[in-house]
């Protein structure tokens, strides 16, 4: 499986999906390496590269770690944004390997919020958080150019949808002891 999501909802996505061994993209810059550490002791598996650097070396180790039956997941936005904005990585690694992608979206009751170009969420003690997933989409192999910038869009697409309904109902969801 593929997953994707934006990169703000990094910090939560690294607790909920922590010890399952999921393959991450990461750079090789000082800010990749010290995310790569951190995400290690969380369980996952860092694949290098990002995409603004290293993009085909990353996608070829993603779709051999999809080869190996490992999921895979991609801060879609990131690194550097714009914000909410799909990359087409995903959608050309599920065109490739046959791979679902699903999209999911991680809101927070209360959090701090960094002033960064993606604003980043941190969990505050006692959040709520509510979790949205997006139904599969599957990318055939032989997709053309018009059907992969479709598909592109259908992703897009269910990340806006399932972040519009995570923030919206965070607060009514019920709270977990």
């Amino acid at each position: 499986m593929i997953l994707a999501f934006w990169h703000s909802c990094i910090f939560p996505a690294i607790y909920v999906w922590r010890n399952l061994e999921i393959r991450v993209m990461s750079s090789d810059s000082f800010d990749g390496e010290w995310t790569g550490r951190i995400i290690r002791k969380f369980g996952f598996v860092k694949v290098r590269g990002s995409s603004s650097r290293g993009a085909v070396r990353a996608l070829l180790g993603m779709r051999k770690e999809i080869g190996q039956n490992s999921t895979v997941a991609f801060t879609i936005d990131g690194p550097r944004g714009p914000r909410y904005v799909a990359k087409p990585g995903p959608v050309l690694l599920a065109r490739a390997t046959g791979a679902p992608m699903v999209g999911f979206h991680i809101a927070l009751e209360n959090a701090w919020t960094l002033n960064t170009w993606d604003k980043v969420m941190i969990p505050k003690p006692f959040s709520r958080a509510l979790l949205r997933m997006s139904r599969q989409i599957v990318v055939p192999a032989h997709a053309d150019d018009a059907e992969r910038e479709r598909f592109h869009s259908e992703l897009q697409t269910a990340l806006d949808r399932v972040r519009e309904f995570s923030e919206a109902n965070v607060t009514a969801s019920p709270r977990r002891v």
